[in-house]
């Protein structure tokens, strides 16, 4: 499944973003360098000539405080 999903700047903004629309994991794509809010098992990435790419990413529960994943 891929990550529809707005992106944020930070991971204060990722959580902002999770706990708005409900959903339980945040990420960092370091590929693109933004962050992000998703569901379960949503991969980041792209898609480049009809093929998908997935980037490399920290993923965290949203349950965690924004300073968690920066520590």
């Amino acid at each position: 499944m891929v990550n529809t999903t707005p992106m944020a700047g930070s991971w204060k903004e990722a959580r902002e973003l999770a706990v708005k629309d409900g959903l339980p994991m945040m990420y960092h794509d370091f590929d693109d360098g933004v962050f992000g809010a998703s569901r379960q098992g949503e991969s980041q990435g792209v898609f480049k000539n009809e093929v998908f790419t997935e980037h490399r990413c920290i993923c965290m529960p949203s349950h965690l405080t924004a300073e968690d994943p920066e520590a």
